[in-house]
């Protein structure tokens, strides 16, 4: 395979580098949003949020927002090597990819686009791409997390409304949204994969509540929402009333494209061998060590597989919706990141423990806090033990559990 790039492609490259460096130098820190480990959905920080939004509009104005999109809908319709440079270079900045509007751009405005309304993608999409509306997912329940077919939250038909009681958890960035894509329980009697309905909800609906999760990090991006009587519109169904599931995946696959794209891991490995360099294992320069070494070339090879599985997922969206390919860039790209986590503990030792801000603190404690999400990250958008089961399964083929 040719991995090389055309004169036309390393000027896009050229261009868009110019671009994304002058973002990062006039609107976040050294190491973008990620440099202490903090996921873009945990801004808290009003002031660091508008940064965010402006990042947002930069993107937008400059066409940059959501290249994969149709042009019909405001896109660029781009090619997956376009999409891959795209991705390259914002993982080298550690900037995030869809600006503030992630879960809108990557998942949800494509699940609409795909299988909602003309009247839901004219109301809904623009204000997507501008960052006009921002976007939050309802899936998890406090009994229905991996096991997402299990939700029990209701929606039952009134006339033109549905009315929704129930409760969502882990939801990402509720408290900065407007609006949320919703899994919700339109038939008790189906089986549990059917009767579940995809709705768009309001987030300013009254009998909505929203609570903050703090977590290990100390972060707030994570919240529990209740609805008490809900009513959302009958026309803010998407797809076919109890086919929910079939939306819920489509979220689930374009989560998953973008999954192996959203963790810096080549830049993070850069800072580990950093790291390496200014620590002693075992009384010597941490970086000459035969171990150290070892584990170094390993990860930058686990590094490179990461980035092809991206390229290939990328690739394997060219003629149809994303499949079981995209979760092979999520599965190794978030396992990567616990092990490089794990192994920055390993050479830290007690200073690990220090957290961002404390005195002794090697490398302003982002290893710490990286530490402490890393974990979340193979959990969320689908388990390691998720993905290892859809690989085997629907790509090798293997029996059921």
């Amino acid at each position: 395979m040719d991995f090389s790039f055309t004169p036309e492609q390393e000027a896009f490259r050229t261009k868009l580098r110019g671009f994304l460096d002058q973002c990062a130098a006039e609107l976040f820190p050294p190491g973008g949003m990620s440099s202490l480990g903090v996921s873009l959905l945990d801004v808290t920080d009003d002031a660091q949020w508008e940064r965010l939004l402006e990042y947002h509009r930069r993107l937008y104005r400059a066409g940059y927002v959501a290249l994969h999109w149709p042009k019909e809908h405001g896109g660029a319709a781009a090619d997956p090597v376009t999409l891959a440079i795209f991705q390259d270079e914002t993982l080298r900045l550690g900037l995030p990819m869809f600006g503030a509007n992630q879960l809108a751009i990557d998942r949800i405005g494509p699940t609409i686009i795909m299988l909602g309304t003309d009247q839901q993608r004219r109301r809904y999409l623009p204000k997507m791409l501008s960052g006009g509306e921002i976007w939050c997912q309802g899936y998890s329940e406090p009994n229905a997390g991996s096991d997402l077919a299990a939700l029990k939250t209701s929606a039952v038909l009134e006339n033109d409304h549905f009315v929704i009681n129930g409760q969502k958890v882990w939801t990402s960035i509720a408290h900065r949204a407007q609006f949320q894509c919703l899994l919700v329980r339109t038939d008790t009697n189906a089986p549990k994969h059917r009767g579940i309905s995809y709705l768009l909800v309001d987030m300013r609906t009254p009998g909505i509540t929203i609570r903050p999760l703090v977590q290990i990090t100390g972060e707030r991006g994570f919240n529990e929402v209740f609805y008490d009587n809900v009513r959302v519109p009958k026309d803010n169904l998407v797809g076919a009333l109890n086919d929910g599931w079939r939306a819920s995946i489509a979220t689930l696959m374009y989560e998953r494209i973008s999954g192996g794209a959203r963790h810096p891991v080549e830049r993070d490995l850069g800072e580990l061998i950093a790291l390496s360099k200014q620590v002693e294992f075992e009384g010597v320069a941490a970086y000459r060590h035969p171990y150290v070494r070892q584990k170094l070339a390993q990860f930058l090879i686990d590094a490179r597989t990461v980035r092809l599985a991206r390229y290939r997922a990328l690739d394997s969206m060219r003629h149809q919706a994303p499949g079981a390919q995209s979760s092979f860039g999520k599965l190794l790209a978030t396992e990567l990141n616990l092990r490089m986590a794990n192994f920055a503990d390993e050479l830290l030792g007690a200073h690990n423990v220090l957290a961002p801000g404390s005195f002794g603190a090697i490398g302003e404690g982002r290893w710490s806090q990286r530490l402490l999400g890393a974990r979340a990250l193979t959990i969320a958008a689908g388990s390691t033990e998720v993905q290892h089961n859809i690989i085997g399964e629907r790509i090798l083929g293997l029996p059921k559990e």
